[in-house]
């Protein structure tokens, strides 16, 4: 039992004999990979059966490890030399064989064969070899011997049996092809660090750390290090796994460098970092276990390519010229990349493999040089580097703007003279470099547009950058910014620079805003007023006459004898009233409904909420019990009543005019019946104008039939009554009805729209009529005075209307004057400010018309460019004792400002006289002359003339 169980065993730790490998003399080269058998695990002692001699006979030997570190990993082959000649022979052993190393915890090389010990004759010699274990054998003739190697590491990937002379040959010219490669790895990584030492872009320091990376590669590789520092035999996989991580690093940067892929997304940024501090971390791991590093390495590498495939694709198609250059790079990247996954799957099985795929790495990075080459020699001498101050400030010259913007697009650095971010209250320098800083900073709806406009000068390459956008303040509010640039272009027709200007716009736009709002809104109470409301009935009418359930009513409120509560209380106390009714009108308000304010006391409400009439009259009631609510002002209860008209579309009305005006109608006819009560529009409510719409018609061709004309009131001057100007007054003859006075027409032109054309009649006849005088009398300062509506004061076209009057009739413009009354300038005060500072600038002079009587705040006096002030006569009339303190006041007043000042409705020449002593220089009534024809006024300025001259 005992003796049984030792022979199973010693049967256990023993192997048996295998078949020989016949060899000839003809035979230089032959692989003995799959003729090896491996044993695992046999511990310090081997025993083996040899294979069968020329006698047949095996026998068994025993083998004692030489290597005290020995893992107990043993192999075994045997030869068979069947020639009648002694044959020396060469034992190869690779330690690094890149196909079938794997990509997972590849093998990454090591020493392979501690010893081989022969069955028969004398101990194998080792050959000095860095890079294989080599071993000399000589063979007898018909010897059969069988050798067993002692295993360094658990795996051989390949044994080559050599003839000494064609191994060497073999090894010669390995030699030879790799110290050319390395040659041209060394030369391209120096011309492109030289390069990046020139040009100073991210984008060729990448390519140069790239270029460094697959020289370390391909040293390594090739067994070149090891001819400049000793390696010892464990720490090649170290330097292997080392140079296959930085590869794939310096890889990762290239991509994101060369594509300039953090101009816009940060996020490609965080994640090139992540990927990076990643690979550095693997560099760290790859001294504790180099397999897996390079396995990470691998696994980059690969997706680096793919990503980059897809990024080149994207960028491309969007007509990117780095993208489209780096295409035949990144097809010979990908196939070299498909050549290495068969190698290292063993899917190509062949020892020209390997050089040849550091060869193509090579042949890659000199590609990709020559496209960085390309942009390196891009663009002029002046493009290069960065620009001075000098040529900076001749840019900002050509911009003619305040901050000088200058974007390097090669770095993606924004420059900013003198720095936008120190007058935003930001920290210094906050929007330099990348372009991307500003876009936190940038008012979310100008995101969007700022970066679409520099990425179409970008990919267009001409053009022009003029874009207003609103940068945040330290403070969090905006200021609005006008950039205005031009794209730099180098030689390859590639944008290399923007440069421009950068100015604060925020007080124009501010004031722009302002203008905006007063031309649209009613300037008391900010709702909208009669246009806007218009435009927007008229949208709606064109939605109701597609078909939708759309039925608009329009409502149309007058107070009723308001202007009692402006004459007891004031124009103030009337304004806050009115700004009392807004307030209530506004909260039966609902989201889709709209009110407006038309006039002094009239309000205007668009309902869309509500479509059934019986619906509809219950909200006009509502309207009216608001308005009916009790007011308490100044200790007294106001009660207010109001006129309604309505009026609700039916198709019949085409034009949103149309349904305001019969609600107007309907209005009307509520106030004739008394007011306080609502009417609903019927069509008999339109024969009650007729006549009104006549006198419209009979206008219009009064116009074309020159039935109008003008009559001129003396000015005098109070000192020695001599005529100073005149008064330009509109005067219409009717050929049936006679002389229609202008309290009739002029509500009229004003409500159709003709009103313009009176105004533009009026100033030109006016000023013909003074150049005509002044031909027949000389140069003498004689003024003529026009009347200016509210449609004409908001014309943009009056500036250049007056101008042409002026130059047109040859007169002087300060002799030409324009009157405004007050409320007519203060319904809109930015607007007239800006109209009225123009006309200033032209020279024509201004008059304030009716002065006292309209609006009651007089800090207009100091903000609009008035020289002449008109008392009313209503000041003359009062019979009250302060009368004459309120006058003097008046005068004294206009003189301290600058202006002078003319007396309306003199009545006798004891208020001549008293106006004369408080200061008063002109007047103007039917004492001094009523108005008259121009021929008329000619004979009266021909007599004062004579008088003068003897």
């Amino acid at each position: 039992m005992l003796a049984g169980l030792l022979l199973s065993l010693v049967l256990a730790s023993t192997a048996y004999a295998i078949e020989p490998i016949k060899i000839s003399e003809d035979d230089v080269a032959l692989d003995l990979s799959g003729a090896v058998q491996i044993f695992r695990g046999q511990g310090k002692t081997f025993q083996v059966s040899t294979a069968p001699g020329p006698d047949g006979i095996v026998r068994r030997i025993e083998i004692e490890a030489k290597n005290a570190q020995s893992s107990g990993d043993w192999g075994v082959f045997a030869l068979a030399n069947t020639t009648d000649r002694q044959i020396d022979r060469l034992i190869v052993a690779p330690h690094f064989r890149l196909v079938n190393s794997g990509i997972f915890w590849p093998d990454l090389g090591s020493s392979r064969i501690a010893a081989i010990t022969p069955s028969e004759g004398f101990a194998l010699d080792r050959q000095v070899s860095p890079d294989a274990d080599v071993f000399q054998v000589t063979l007898d003739p018909g010897a059969v011997v069988t050798f067993v190697a002692e295993l360094s590491s658990p795996t051989l990937p390949q044994v080559y049996l050599w003839a000494p002379e064609a191994y060497k040959d073999s090894v010669n010219s390995y030699t030879l092809y790799r110290g050319i490669v390395i040659g041209i790895a060394g030369l391209l990584a120096l011309f492109l660090t030289i390069l990046f030492v020139v040009k100073g872009t991210s984008m060729f320091p990448a390519t140069a750390a790239l270029s460094w990376a697959v020289l370390a590669y391909i040293c390594v590789d090739f067994g070149f290090v090891n001819e400049i520092i000793e390696i010892a035999p464990g720490n090649q996989q170290i330097w292997r796994a080392g140079t296959e991580v930085g590869l794939a690093a310096t890889f990762v940067v290239f991509l994101f460098a060369y594509l300039n892929l953090n101009r816009w997304h940060g996020h490609f940024s965080y994640g090139a970092l992540v990927w990076m501090a990643g690979l550095a971390l693997i560099a760290g791991v790859a001294v504790i276990d180099p397999a897996v590093a390079a396995g990470i390495a691998r696994v980059s590498f690969a997706a680096t390519a793919i990503v980059g495939l897809g990024l080149i694709i994207l960028l491309g198609l969007r007509g990117y010229d780095r993208a489209i250059m780096l295409v035949p790079s990144w097809v010979m990247v990908l196939a070299w990349l498909a050549a290495c996954w068969m190698a290292i799957t063993g899917v190509l099985n062949n020892d020209m493999v390997q050089p040849a795929l550091s060869g193509g790495l090579v042949l890659i990075i000199l590609l990709i040089g020559f496209t960085v080459i390309q942009h390196a020699f891009a663009g002029g001498a002046l493009h290069q580097g960065l620009f001075s101050d000098l040529e900076r400030q001749a840019l900002a010259i050509a911009g003619s703007g305040d901050i000088v913007w200058d974007w390097d697009v090669l770095r993606d650095r924004v420059t900013t003279r003198p720095d936008v971010s120190v007058q935003l209250g930001l920290s210094v320098n906050t929007l330099g470099g990348p372009a991307r800083n500003w876009l936190p900073i940038l008012h979310g709806d100008d995101r969007d547009s700022f970066r679409t406009t520099l990425d179409v000068v970008l990919e267009h390459r001409r053009g022009k950058v003029s874009q207003s956008f609103r940068l945040r303040g330290a403070d969090g509010h905006y200021h609005w910014f006008a950039l205005k640039a031009r794209p730099v272009v180098g030689s390859d027709g590639e944008v290399i620079r923007c440069v421009g200007t950068l100015v604060d716009v925020t007080e124009q736009k501010k004031s722009e805003e302002r203008l905006l709002h007063d031309a649209v809104h009613d300037n008391l109470t900010g709702l909208p007023n009669r246009e806007l409301f218009l435009t927007r009935l008229e949208t709606v009418i064109s939605i109701a006459k597609t078909g939708e359930a759309v039925r608009p009513t329009v409502i149309v409120i007058d107070l009723d004898r308001f202007k009692k509560i402006n004459d007891s209380l004031g124009i103030s106390a009337g304004d806050t009233i009115l700004l009392t009714i807004a307030r209530r009108l506004h909260r039966l308000l609902k989201p889709s409904d709209a009110l407006s304010r038309f006039s002094g006391d009239q309000f205007v409400f668009m309902l869309l909420s509500e479509q059934d009439p019986a619906r509809i009259a219950e909200f006009a009631d509502s309207i009216k019990q608001a308005i009916r609510a009790p007011i308490n002002f100044a200790k007294q209860e106001i009660v207010l009543t109001g006129s309604i008209g309505l009026v609700t579309w039916t198709g019949a009305q085409g034009l949103a005019a149309d349904m305001v005006k019969d609600a107007e109608l309907a209005m009307q006819q509520a106030k004739r019946f008394g007011g306080d009560r609502i009417e609903p529009f019927r069509p008999a409510f339109r024969s009650v104008g007729t006549d009104r719409l006549q006198i419209e018609a009979d206008l219009q061709r009064a116009i074309e039939r020159n039935e109008l004309s003008l009559v001129y009131q003396p000015i005098v001057r109070l000192e020695d009554r001599s005529i100073a100007g005149f008064e330009a007054l509109l005067r219409w003859d009717h050929p049936r009805r006679g002389a229609i006075p202008p309290s009739d027409f002029i509500p009229v032109a004003e409500n159709c729209g003709l009103i313009v054309q009176l105004g533009m009649f009026s100033m030109q006849r006016a000023a013909e009529d003074l150049a005509g005088w002044q031909q027949q009398l000389g140069d003498v300062p004689l003024s003529i005075s026009v009347n200016l509506s509210s449609h004409q004061l908001l014309r943009r076209d009056l500036i250049n209307d007056v101008r042409t009057i002026v130059a047109r009739t040859g007169i002087k413009p300060i002799w030409f004057r324009l009157e405004l009354t007050e409320s007519l300038v203060m319904d809109n005060p930015e607007q007239s400010a800006h109209v009225l500072g123009k006309l200033k600038k032209i020279g024509v002079g201004l008059s304030i018309d009716d002065f006292g009587t309209g609006y009651s705040s007089l800090s207009y006096l100091t903000r609009f460019p008035f020289d002449t002030i008109k008392i009313d006569k209503s000041f003359l009339d009062d019979p009250s004792p302060k009368r004459a303190v309120l006058l003097k006041s008046m005068v004294n007043m206009a003189h301290e400002l600058g202006m002078s000042v003319v007396a309306e409705g003199i009545s006798d020449e004891r208020d001549a006289l008293e106006l004369r002593q408080m200061g008063c220089e002109f007047g103007q009534s039917f004492m001094f002359g009523p108005p008259m024809h121009a021929d008329a006024a000619l004979r009266i300025l021909k007599e004062q003339n004579q008088k003068a001259q003897a």
